[in-house]
């Protein structure tokens, strides 16, 4: 932690920070473990698809869990929201304030609802307890509240500015009944929403225990002295850049409707004090949901910036004061009110991406990563409950393959970047829904071919066991973007969506289809990017080319004509 520290002496010993960050840590994935344990839903139970933080009274960022990257940006905004409405003499100790709105409250897109708790000591207000949670559904006409064709925020649900959903302890009924009833399945939402709420509590009894231990002021000492150590930190990793303008891009395959590629560009400026991130020359503002607000932009420049340069810097305030960020308003990098931004992910990791992409001019080559797979596609399938009312709505979010490093292999079947969520085990789909998994492998020949490979993508192949079920999806990288290799390193595999695979009715389908309804016996199959390779595939150790085809990973044809081997090569 002591490393390159210039002028320190007024900050406190960096021992202590590392141990005060560390109970912070613990507060928050103590939380994070409340919520994912105690929810009901698939998405929050079993993938983990939550995010929890702490902030100050100032609303300052102090530690945020160790989940998604994209959370930070509406977590991030949903506390400067609430600040901007309610001035701290006007809350009181038992409030609970909701919002999920990107232009009401600085959310990121409707289905993140955030519940943030003010933590009161000695009757002051000192810290803030928050998490986000994405429900599986919040309204709108297609289940799962997001699909790429959806032109407006009025049909993506539920929008919910700053509220208070819990006033001095007492809970609105009537609001809570009221945000529920918009959904599909409000007896879920119901549930999942005293959770988060729950957790918060649990989080603000932890950091009032902190205070009982340390003291008031030594806690809040340390918390001055974490930010103005991670600024610092990173003011050092920005020093020993070299100077100048990078620029680099990604694609997306259209805008939600079909239609031309839309860019994704960004030039990357070191001065000696400050990274600049200049978004200009990005596509305009998107026909449909691929728009990214501009509070999951800077999540994307924050989590890029953190994992280049020191991903063990601590995620806090401290880490936004050295980096600007430009996008034209606009653009479908900071759309303007009501564009529609659901599918918004897919933009933030070809965000992402394309910022990786711009520090490969900067980096040594043992810090270079191919492209990853910059997409995270979603599924959605719906139906009726067949025991209870409402409808149930099953969402998954998917990775693919990571792109290569310099001497290490991407990794294969992954979330890379802004997502972070788990595999929904097939037995939990299977026994929650009346749907049947058909197939779930990694695809050979996926991940791009070079002197370190690509990692693999993901095909899942699912069947609707009653007819009637509803089927939506949005991915990327279909026909336009791709995973880009480097060093003479190939490109990973394209995407693909196909209903009723390895059939006569076979049918590829658009990338953002949305609303289809699936027959008993239909089935949806989806495989997802590769990861690009790094260096040339004639370089690739032919031990390593030999293990690839032992475990399936590289067919024998693509070790031919890919990598240049020869039978014999690889008998030996």
């Amino acid at each position: 932690m002591a490393e390159h520290i210039r002028a320190a002496g007024d900050l406190a010993d960096p021992i202590g920070m590392e141990v005060f960050c560390n109970r912070l840590l613990s507060i928050t994935e103590d939380m994070n473990n409340t919520l994912v344990r105690a929810s009901f839903s698939t998405n929050i139970k079993e993938r983990k698809d939550c995010s929890v933080a702490l902030f100050d009274a100032a609303g300052r960022l102090v530690a945020q869990g160790t989940q998604i990257p994209l959370h930070l940006g509406s977590l991030d905004g949903a506390m400067r929201a609430i600040l901007e409405r309610h001035t701290v003499d006007t809350i009181q100790d038992g409030d609970v304030f909701i919002c999920n709105d990107p232009y009401l409250a600085n959310g990121s897109h409707l289905p993140d609802i955030n519940i943030v708790t003010p933590v009161f000591w000695e009757g002051t207000l000192r810290f803030f307890a928050a998490n986000i949670a994405h429900h599986s559904d919040v309204g709108g006409p297609v289940p799962g509240s997001i699909a790429g064709g959806l032109g407006s925020i009025f049909a993506e649900g539920v929008r919910i500015p700053v509220s208070r959903i819990v006033r001095a302890g007492t809970v609105d009924e009537d609001l809570l009944n009221l945000i529920c009833a918009n959904t599909r399945d409000p007896e879920e939402r119901l549930l999942d929403l005293r959770v988060q709420m729950a957790t918060n509590r649990r989080g603000a009894a932890a950091v009032q225990g902190l205070i009982r231990q340390m003291g008031l002021d030594a806690v809040l000492q340390s918390v001055e002295d974490v930010i103005r150590y991670t600024r610092r930190r990173l003011l050092n990793r920005i020093a020993e850049l070299r100077q100048g303008s990078y620029t680099f891009h990604s694609d997306l395959d259209d805008d939600g409707f079909g239609g031309d590629p839309v860019r994704i560009q960004v030039t990357l400026t070191v001065h000696p004090d400050r990274l600049h991130f200049d978004f200009s020359g990005s596509g305009k503002q998107a026909r449909g949901a691929m728009n990214l607000p501009v509070n999951a932009l800077r999540a994307s420049v924050y989590y890029a910036v953190k994992a280049l340069l020191d991903p063990d810097i601590a995620p806090n305030a401290g880490l936004f004061a050295p980096i600007e960020i430009s996008a034209p308003l606009g653009t479908i990098t900071n759309p303007e009110h009501p564009a529609a931004v659901g599918a918004r992910s897919i933009t933030a990791q070809k965000v992402a991406g394309a910022i990786f992409g711009a520090f490969r001019g900067l980096l040594p080559p043992e810090k270079i990563m191919a492209s990853g797979n910059d997409c995270c596609p979603a599924i959605v399938f719906s139906g009726k409950w067949p025991a209870r009312a409402g409808e149930f709505v099953y969402l998954e979010t998917l990775g693919g393959g990571a792109g290569a490093r310099y001497d290490m292999d991407g990794m294969d079947a992954i979330h890379v970047h802004m997502t972070n969520t788990s595999n929904l085990p097939v037995e939990a789909l299977e026994n929650e829904y009346p749907l049947l998994m058909d197939e779930y492998a990694m695809i050979p020949d996926s991940g791009g071919a070079g002197r370190t490979r690509g990692g693999l993508a993901i095909a899942k192949q699912i069947r609707a066991l009653v007819p009637g079920i509803v089927f939506s999806a949005r991915s990327d990288s279909h026909t336009v973007g791709v995973a880009t290799g480097v060093d003479g390193g190939r490109d990973g595999r394209r995407a693909r969506l196909v209903r009723n695979h390895g059939t006569p009715r076979e049918e590829e389908l658009f990338s953002k289809t949305a609303g289809i309804t699936l027959d008993a016996g239909e089935s949806v199959r989806i495989e997802t990017p590769g990861g690009g390779g790094y260096g040339s595939p004639a370089l690739r150790a032919r031990e390593r080319l030999r293990r690839d085809l032992l475990d399936g990973k590289v067919s024998a044809t693509a070790a031919g004509e890919l990598y240049g081997a020869v039978p014999e090569e690889l008998a030996r």
